[in-house]
């Protein structure tokens, strides 16, 4: 794909995603999954935590900011993406590769040892569901697959037959 091409195809494609409905359901969710880590973790995941054994503790306190992390990389993908959308910014400022999501990190094996609290596993669960959807999205709207070489090969030939007859 040419430069000029997957311009055209991001520039297409995150216009129209900022103004769906799709992108507003997603903003809610993230924002408000970001609230309600927060005041789970300022409340009553600070009181869970103090019952916790030492090595419990410690494995809370490295997932909590590994959850933390996630959500403030959620966070400024939505928030980049509403600015493009209120026209606070230009597209091919918000394809930059600084607000692109990286691969998200595994959970490491403290977090599976059953004696962090449920509502924490559970927001590390749900933040990890919308992190992987987001990141997605991310590759979808704003990294194009690289140039081929041949563009006259057969599968660009099909493409180019399948979209003559409205087929795609």
């Amino acid at each position: 794909m040419e430069l000029a091409e997957r311009e055209t195809t991001v520039n297409t494609g995150a216009a129209s995603f900022v103004q769906s409905e799709v992108f507003a359901r997603t903003f809610r969710e993230g924002m408000a999954l970001v609230e309600e880590t927060a005041n789970y973790l300022d409340g009553e995941g600070r009181d869970a935590s103090k019952s916790l054994s030492r090595s419990a503790a410690l494995s809370y306190a490295g997932a909590s900011m590994r959850l933390t992390t996630q959500l403030m990389q959620i966070a400024s993908w939505l928030l980049v993406l509403r600015a493009l959308r209120e026209g606070d910014m230009a597209i091919k400022d918000a394809a930059a590769d600084k607000y692109r999501l990286g691969r998200r990190e595994p959970q490491s094996a403290d977090m599976l040892s059953g004696e962090l609290p449920k509502k924490l596993l559970t927001l590390i669960e749900e933040a990890s569901q919308l992190y992987d959807r987001i990141l997605r999205l991310d590759t979808d709207l704003f990294r194009a697959a690289p140039a081929q070489a041949n563009t006259q090969d057969a599968a660009a030939q099909q493409r180019a037959l399948m979209d003559a007859f409205g087929r795609a």
